[in-house]
């Protein structure tokens, strides 16, 4: 007798890319129940919405400074919807220990680099600065170092000679379609 697939959230800011390939790649391990914006006008946020899947925006500006406040709106929203695992994909805030210890051993992350090269942000342009052969993109458990966490998989790309940041990160960004759906469906898998 097969369990049912793990309850997931995403979190978002933006356009959502990843949580769509993690939405369309789930298969029988995982399925997206929530999906959630610290932006009300998140695209991605319409997007899950049209396909039926529940939405929430949190936006942390009027929580002020006050950024353990603003995690616990969405921690309450995760617990309010019975999920077991969250996937960050392309939110734009660094959690604070407090959420994270929350999520420990439950929270992933993907990020355009092949940590632990490049942690933070313009990972394409270091990458090509340094004059690597090739890039990529790691999934990896949460901790409250940003990007540090174990990793769990690792998808390469090769830089190509005449790669900018911009094309070498569409490349990086196909790879990451690929690989996170297959990340977090190991992961929970093994759960």
């Amino acid at each position: 007798m097969s369990r049912p697939p793990v309850r997931v959230a995403v979190l978002i800011s933006g356009t959502g890319s990843n949580m769509r390939a993690l939405v369309e790649g789930g298969g029988d391990a995982y399925a997206v129940a929530l999906v959630l914006s610290n932006r009300a006008e998140a695209p991605g946020l319409a997007w899950a919405s049209e396909r039926g899947i529940p939405t929430i925006a949190i936006p942390h500006a009027p929580y002020g400074k006050d950024r353990q406040a603003h995690e616990a709106a969405i921690d309450e929203a995760l617990r309010d919807h019975d999920i077991q695992v969250v996937a960050l994909a392309g939110y734009m805030r660094v959690l604070t220990p407090w959420l994270v210890g929350r999520w420990s051993g439950r929270m992933l992350n993907i990020h355009p680099s092949l940590l632990p090269k490049y942690p933070g942000l313009d990972t394409h342009r270091r990458a090509l600065e340094a004059g690597d052969a090739e890039a990529g993109c790691t999934v990896h458990l949460v901790s409250e170092g940003v990007d540090e966490g174990p990793i769990l998989n690792q998808a390469r790309v090769p830089v190509m000679a005449d790669d900018t940041p911009e094309t070498l990160a569409a490349r990086v960004l196909e790879a990451e379609h690929r690989l996170y759906p297959q990340a977090l469906a190991a992961f929970c898998a093994g759960l």
